[in-house]
């Protein structure tokens, strides 16, 4: 092994050697238990960020676990079209070349948003791969390619026969950037800051006028009525006058509606149905015509003054105000924030429009999603999303899916100059009323989320029967984030119900947002992003991976910075070094059958072997119940404390001595046992240099039914073994341990060179405690660095030492000739001093209100980490300063 471990070395090697013995392939043929999982399918605009490698990850861990475990298992690999948001980037690439889709016509610019796929597909494929996860690539998918736009055509053409996708006039949310309709899930709501406008309408016999408040003025040229609250005293007795609009110089009447909050404003509200939701509903109520008064490009348009004609909507609104101002009709002008819907690509304020679209009733689609959870037969993790599931399922509205872009998947709907309107899965050749062979298709394309919505099914070859989806569909887990928990996994359910019977994934695990150290979110615009590909080269793919999930505890939000990622580095290095000294001390490949009999253990050995059957039972639970960070904290403590801090530097002795074989061996045997499984344990999280160390652990020993896998990812996944736990070995060396880390505890605090020996008594609280303790006199002197020690309930304290209490256990280590009484005094009296000025400094800092005002959250979190360090130091210096006084 080399001195040092490289993964940019051994990462791409391991990964071009899984590939080539196809160990990730699925065998739809084979006996095993299944366990499936489909890909959330990123988007094919770029590259993948920190999001993606968190959400892979945690699906990579669960497929190698379960391989490990037995399952044949299934993971779908796939990209998605993404009509918005790929159309937008293709079309900011052609601007720099001053082309857009219009110059290049409709063909011409599919080609190149094919080859903008085909491009960074390959950039996506490739970071999976770095990444390590173990997809099935033979089985990859495209939401855009032959079999899934078979299946998109088939679901619209079933729906729209029965009665489910309906075409119709009503408003919608409407991005002008985009130039397309987006459902409601896509129209993102934010808070933002405005006004509102108190603006006075003349009736129309010139007796007064009433004041109607709104945050949008533009639109009044579109106003179809005024309305009231029924149960509003104020306005029993105008329920008979017209309303004189202003500036647009016609009469509309007073309408009565319980929508209206009598609270807001005067009461009286405008109503223009073609340019809001809910005006739209109390138009339909009341028999209003629609006015539409702006264009797609959310610039006026209409049956308008001419002034206005042409005008982007908020230019209008600020011309159209100071014309009412001029005409005397603004009563006042306030502040007002309020929740405004932002297209959720290109966060351009959202326009409610009034046009022709393509729409899914979900009302009757919804019943069964919604008993799924009710009835928990599917879990979210965590539980409290299965709340916002409900709520949401209860009150769903139809989806609005055509989208008025031309990258995507066309609707499949022709139009004949006869009227006719053919749906049809496949192209018509002709008219089946007057045979006219002169059809129009739809131009509009469907919502991206209409082909992502049949996923799970559609990838497995759905609506054909095969062997391979008999296997394995329904798949068993899902992972997201919670902000698509509605785009798609709520759809996905509801399509897996209705078109193939059954529930398409059992789990639900929503995973949080990946932020920097302050909070923020990570993007591009705040240049806080981490890329991926920048971390792998120099941390590890392994890594990058276990730090992720070591700080993150289920569904939380990962905070991140690149000194992050140092935690799964020196894990891997002290792995290394670790795994390098034991297959050091094998000199000649050796041979195992079984684990030495248990009259030939000794005490660590037994204590090992327990530990490692509670670390195997918590990994397998953690990793079953998605508690990915409890996983890594498990095996991190294991590896690390118990078996290279504690283990394996109490088998030095055994290794290094020469006279005993069989002593020598069993040490070997038992280390070697020990660091196979914390491989086999630790491989779904770290694959690629568990599978390097297993190569060169194989390469030195063999032992029957541990080692005999080629590969360790092909090996079974360590089982809990009740013959091996030993309560009473755990509680002893507890004990033991605890003993020595007091020893060393003082030495540190006393300011002993780390190159002396010293001299202990131990005073023990019982005689079990004693013979226990005394029988470990070797270990003790070994970990504390002794050159005697005394374990006697008779004992007598030494003269000048440090002291301890463990359970009841007196532990004295005696100081005397390893420091000078005085100098030590001296040395800490400084020290306490200058502990209490950066104590008292910090202090002040952090109560300075120009500070905690100006500085950003992570300095100030910094500081108060600082202090609190500060105040534990000194404490601890005011201690060993007060026992040495007394002594």
């Amino acid at each position: 092994m080399e001195k040092q471990y490289d993964p940019s070395i051994v990462e791409d090697r391991w990964y071009a050697h899984w590939m080539e013995r196809n160990y990730f392939r699925a065998d739809e043929n084979s006996s095993k238990q299944k366990y499936s999982i489909v890909i959330p399918p990123p988007n094919v605009t770029g590259v993948l960020h920190m999001g993606h490698a968190l959400n892979n990850t945690l699906q990579d861990i669960l497929i190698r676990h379960k391989r490990m475990k037995g399952f044949e298992v299934m993971w779908m690999p796939g990209t998605d079209h993404a009509g918005i948001a790929t159309q937008n980037v293709v079309e900011r690439r052609l601007a720099k070349e001053n082309k857009n889709r219009h110059s290049l016509g409709r063909e011409t610019f599919l080609k190149e948003v094919w080859k903008w796929k085909e491009e960074y597909h390959a950039t996506i494929t490739n970071q999976l791969k770095k990444l390590g996860s173990s997809c099935d690539w033979s089985r990859e998918r495209f939401t855009m390619d032959e079999g899934l736009s078979l299946a998109v055509r088939k679901v619209f053409v079933q729906l729209y026969n029965e009665g489910l996708i309906y075409k119709g006039k009503y408003i919608i949310n409407w991005c002008p950037r985009c130039q397309t309709a987006l459902s409601d899930e896509e129209a993102e709501h934010k808070e933002i800051g405005s006004k509102l406008y108190h603006l006075r309408y003349p009736y129309a016999d010139g007796s007064g006028y009433v004041v109607v408040a709104t945050t949008r003025p533009e639109t009044m040229l579109g106003d179809a009525a005024v309305a009231v609250n029924p149960a509003d005293e104020r306005y029993k007795a105008l329920k008979q006058k017209k309303i004189r609009l202003p500036l647009a110089n016609r009469e509309i009447p007073f309408i009565e509606d319980n929508f209206v909050d009598r609270e807001f404003g005067t009461g009286a509200v405008k109503v223009t149905p073609a340019h809001d939701p809910n005006d739209f509903g109390m138009g339909q109520r009341h028999n209003l015509e629609p006015i539409a008064v702006m264009d797609e490009t959310a610039h006026m348009s209409g049956d308008i003054p001419e002034k206005y004609k042409g005008m982007d909507r908020f230019a209008c609104r600020k011309a159209l105000t100071e014309d009412l101002i001029a005409l005397d009709l603004v009563e006042k002008i306030e502040e007002h924030t309020h929740s405004v819907g932002h297209c959720y690509r290109c966060h351009t304020v959202v326009e409610p429009y009034y046009s022709d679209q393509w729409f899914v009733r979900m009302k009757p689609l919804a019943e069964p999603a919604l008993k799924a959870a009710v009835n928990d037969e599917v879990r979210f993790y965590p539980a409290r999303w299965k709340k916002t599931y409900i709520d949401w399922m209860e009150n769903i509205r139809d989806w609005c899916i055509s989208r008025q872009i031309w990258w995507g998947h066309r609707i499949p709907v022709w139009y004949c100059g006869c009227g006719e309107i053919i749906v049809s899965e496949e192209t018509p050749a002709a008219c089946p009323k007057c045979l006219s062979s002169k059809l129009e298709q739809d131009n509009d394309v469907l919502d991206t989320w209409f082909s992502s919505w049949l996923w799970p099914f559609s990838t497995m070859g759905w609506p054909q029967e095969n062997d391979f989806m008999k296997k394995f569909y329904p798949t068993d887990a899902l992972a997201t984030a919670p902000e698509i928990l509605f785009f798609w996994v709520a759809r996905m359910i509801m399509a897996g119900y209705h078109f193939t019977g059954k529930l398409p994934f059992t789990d639900v695990i929503l995973h949080g947002t990946v932020r920097d150290k302050s909070g923020r979110k990570m993007s591009k615009s705040l240049g806080n992003s981490i890329d991926p590909l920048e971390i792998i080269p120099v941390y590890g793919a392994d890594a990058l991976r276990f730090s992720m999930f070591m700080i993150t505890a289920q569904g939380a939000d990962v905070f991140l910075g690149k000194d992050t990622f140092d935690i799964g580095r020196n894990f891997a290095n002290k792995l290394w070094n670790a795994s390098r000294f034991l297959i050091s001390n094998i000199a000649e490949p050796i041979s195992f059958d079984t684990l030495p009999p248990k009259e030939r253990l000794k005490a660590e050995d037994s204590w090992i072997l327990s530990k490692l059957q509670h670390a195997a039972r918590a990994m397998d639970e953690s990793i079953s119940s998605f508690r990915f960070n409890e996983a890594c904290h498990t095996i991190y403590d294991f590896a690390w404390r118990e078996f290279c801090d504690w283990y394996l530097e109490a088998k030095k002795a055994d290794f290094y001595q020469q006279d005993d074989l069989v002593r020598r061996n069993d040490a070997l045997s038992l280390c070697g046992y020990a660091l196979a499984s914390i491989l086999k344990l630790l491989h779904p999280i770290m694959p690629f240099i568990t599978e390097e160390i297993w190569s060169h652990l194989r390469s030195k020993m063999s032992f029957e039914n541990l080692l005999n896998s080629e590969s360790i990812m092909l090996a079974s996944y360590p089982e809990y073994d009740e013959s091996l736990v030993n309560e009473s070995i755990e509680n002893k060396f507890d004990l033991l341990k605890n003993c020595i880390t007091a020893l060393r505890t003082i030495r540190a605090e006393n300011n002993v060179p780390p190159d002396k020996t010293g001299t202990a008594v131990i005073i023990p609280a019982d005689s079990e405690s004693g013979q226990w303790l005394a029988s470990q006199s070797a270990a003790i002197s070994q970990f504390a660095k002794l050159s005697g020690i005394t374990v006697d309930e008779n004992a007598r304290k030494p003269g000048f030492a440090g002291t301890a209490v463990v359970r009841g256990n007196q532990i004295f280590f005696s100081l005397e000739g390893l420091i000078d009484k005085n100098v030590e005094i001296e040395r800490l009296t400084k020290e306490a001093n200058r502990l209490k000025g950066l104590v008292e400094s910090t202090k002040k800092r952090l109560e300075s209100e120009n500070f905690v005002s100006r500085a950003p959250a992570d300095v100030i979190e910094k500081e108060r980490e600082k202090y609190q360090g500060l105040l534990v130091n000194l404490e601890k210096t005011g201690k060993a300063l007060s026992n040495l006084m007394n002594e």
